[in-house]
């Protein structure tokens, strides 16, 4: 199967600009992310898509694959799908950017087994809550799913409410969605659903529309997105303390 690995990097973020940039123990945040991606041998390729001509140049200088996309994009589903135009696979892995501790498994975890190409699919990985606080952090998207693992609904509210039984545990996504052409190109072509206006969440989109979302669970998976200052000097603080990849 061919299998591409999509970094999306966007120079202009609200809270802390340049980030893709920003430097992490001597080498840049995007580098940090590639080079930890790179480990998985699952990827015939990995892609960057940028808007910006800072990133393009930087990924040109360093032999990373990247591609140009409009700076228009409101999501990264939208940025994956042009570079879908540009890009044949079979399956698209989105790994954001801003993770530099990016975990590995959860990575490769993400890519199905069998990857139906007749109809709209995707996958996403989720984690079991351990902290009784995340669940009711809006940030983490609570999960709910069927026997089967496919996607029932997600939600910035904990959900399922324990009403008539507590003993219940709480999954959140993780940031590492998988997409085939036609999910992608389904979200391209739709407007946001219901659900996604309401809760803000762009992937409730394909759950507005009856689409296919297979969920994978990995124990234990921490994710730390670098959106403010205070996030940067965390991450430099752990790889300054021996971070090694998984």
């Amino acid at each position: 199967m061919n299998i591409l690995g999509v970094i999306p990097a966007r120079y202009h973020s609200t809270r802390l600009p340049g980030k893709p940039l920003m430097d992490i123990l001597g080498k840049p945040m995007l580098q940090r992310v590639y080079e930890r991606v790179s480990s998985v041998n699952e990827f015939s390729d990995i892609v960057v898509a940028t808007d910006d001509h800072r990133i393009y140049d930087f990924c040109k200088q360093n032999n990373i694959h990247v591609e140009m996309t409009s700076s228009s994009h409101r999501t990264a589903a939208n940025r994956l799908q042009e570079l879908s135009d540009k890009c044949p696979a079979d399956f698209y892995i989105q790994l954001n950017g801003d993770e530099p501790l990016i975990d590995i498994n959860a990575i490769r975890k993400s890519i199905p087994d069998f990857i139906p190409d007749d109809i709209e699919f995707g996958t996403n990985i989720i984690t079991k809550i351990l902290d009784p606080a995340q669940v009711l952090d809006p940030s983490n998207i609570k999960m709910v799913f069927d026997d089967n693992m496919r996607c029932i609904y997600m939600s910035r509210s904990p959900i399922p409410f324990p009403f008539m039984e507590i003993d219940y545990s709480y999954y959140k996504h993780v940031g590492i969605i998988g997409y085939n052409k036609k999910m992608l190109d389904f979200y391209k072509n739709s407007k946001p659903g219901r659900f996604e206006l309401i809760e803000g969440i762009d992937t409730l989109r394909f759950l507005d529309y009856g689409k296919i979302l297979k969920l994978y669970e990995v124990d234990n998976c921490k994710t730390l997105s670098v959106d403010t200052q205070k996030d940067l000097e965390m991450v430099r603080k752990i790889f300054s303390q021996g971070f090694l990849s998984n």
